[in-house]
């Protein structure tokens, strides 16, 4: 395990192989080693960095929020460390939020962006509601909530297939501690709306969406690239592309990295 101190938090993160740098950002509940497996692929042609996101893995909560502003400058204190200059970022879900505020904030560092199940729009009001009883949720019962968080983000058709596959996310969701559930949920309920960022096709952007997404709307999130250059893939799952669609998913992003 790597580790950097950022505004005296620790910040784990991994970096393997040589080449172009790509860095893996996971999303809410999740930490690095959801891309053990992409790593073990990606590092045979590339330099693989994955980050553990604030309040998630082996990294420190800091605060009360977790802005995807302040993840994005802890990644970027990472990429220094490394003397990365310029990278290629493929976020998750919320790893695909503090991306885009990666991409805002340094925008000479950025290579292409993968949004993974994610999107460039800022919360629904209804999906700010929904944000704020989870943290009421998860201070009541932590263990029924992340249990029932884990489980809700795949496809129903999937949640028997996948049973060992989801039971092993929920045992690493739950490392995830109190502070850091409650102040990511806070920061992505307050997170800015990116849209423009994808509008002004500054640097390649593929968006990947699961057609059966819990989550995320897919018609919907279809919206946010209209009139760009985005590249778009459609799998038939849902918000776990890397576990439901794996195979596929691998191939997409190699194609993509290319």
């Amino acid at each position: 395990m790597k580790t950097i101190l950022y505004k005296n938090t620790k910040i784990s993160y991994s970096d393997s192989g040589t080449g172009n740098a790509i860095v893996l950002l996971h999303g809410f509940l999740e930490n690095k080693k959801m891309w053990t497996e992409y790593v073990d692929l990606f590092s045979e042609k590339y330099r693989i960095v994955t980050i553990d996101l604030l309040g998630h893995g082996q990294s420190e909560p800091l605060g009360y929020v977790h802005e995807m502003e302040e993840n994005a400058n802890a990644v970027n204190e990472v990429l220094k460390n490394l003397k990365i200059e310029k990278a290629t970022i493929v976020g998750h879900s919320m790893g695909g939020y503090v991306g885009l505020a990666f991409a805002e904030l340094y925008p000479d560092k950025i290579q292409k962006l993968v949004l993974l199940n994610s999107t460039s729009k800022e919360d629904s009001p209804e999906r700010k509601t929904n944000r704020t009883r989870a943290i009421k949720a998860v201070k009541q019962n932590y263990v029924s909530f992340v249990s029932l968080a884990i489980a809700n983000l795949f496809s129903e058709n999937n949640r028997t297939r996948l049973a060992e596959e989801i039971e092993n996310v929920k045992t690493e969701a739950l490392k995830t501690p109190l502070q850091g559930i409650i102040a990511s949920q806070e920061g992505m309920k307050i997170r800015k709306d990116r849209e423009w960022l994808l509008k002004e096709n500054r640097f390649p952007v593929l968006l990947i969406l699961g057609k059966k997404d819990p989550v995320l709307n897919y018609e919907e999130s279809l919206s946010q690239i209209e009139d760009t250059t985005a590249e778009l893939v459609s799998f038939e799952d849902g918000h776990m592309s890397q576990i439901e669609n794996k195979e596929e998913l691998k191939t997409v992003l190699l194609h993509f990295f290319e």
